[in-house]
């Protein structure tokens, strides 16, 4: 798993603010690795909050955090291809496998081409894939480029990097898959590359979907 670059698009006549502030949050990451572990804490000892999501979380979903609260999808806007503002909301009534990648991420990239065969799998009115890149402004085109490569999915970006420190708790490396329910409500996620395009993810996506 890549560490999540925060140098910004400061170039080289020194870093903005923003950037600077995005590295301090990094220094001290470990707090959300903190979180992480006390989900998974609580998960472990409650039951309830499994649901029965984990007892299909096999395989390549091994690894995937089942979240013991009822956390809702940021309202963190991010854009399509056309620069059009969107929010996970947008996707209410379809299960949402929100993907935070970057071109520089050597595991992202390996895995995109499993989430590409996960949207094929399913109808974009019921199930929608959503690959985030965090890219900056200098590598856009690199990334829509890689991503037109990787039909079904569509281009998304988030050049500021605000969403991986909007989800509840932060993501603190890539690549980071959160999957929402139809409500806009987070019921698990995954850090780390794994392979979407099997029986294993398949089983997770349809015991969400199945979910009222």
């Amino acid at each position: 798993m890549s560490e999540i670059d925060k140098s910004g698009e400061g170039g080289n006549g020194g870093e903005p603010r923003s950037g600077l502030l995005k590295r301090a949050i990094w220094g001290v990451a470990a707090v959300g690795v903190a979180a992480v572990v006390y989900i998974i804490v609580q998960a472990s000892s409650n039951p309830a909050a499994h649901g029965d999501l984990k007892s299909v979380a096999k395989g390549e979903m091994a690894k995937l955090t089942i979240s013991p609260d009822a956390t809702a999808a940021p309202a963190t806007t991010f854009y399509d291809g056309d620069g059009k503002p969107l929010r996970i909301a947008d996707f209410k009534g379809k299960v949402v496998v929100l993907n935070i990648w970057a071109t520089w991420c050597g595991p992202c990239v390996l895995e995109m081409p499993t989430l590409a065969k996960l949207a094929a799998e399913y109808p974009t009115d019921k199930v929608m894939v959503v690959p985030v890149s965090v890219d900056g402004d200098r590598e856009a085109d690199k990334a829509k480029s890689f991503i037109a490569a990787h039909a079904p999915l569509t281009f998304y970006r988030d050049p500021k990097m605000k969403l991986p420190y909007d989800l509840k708790p932060a993501s603190v490396g890539m690549p980071t898959t959160v999957i929402f329910d139809k409500d806009g409500v987070e019921k698990g996620r995954l850090m780390g590359g794994a392979d979407w395009s099997g029986a294993d993810a398949k089983a997770v996506i349809d015991k969400v979907l199945a979910a009222d």
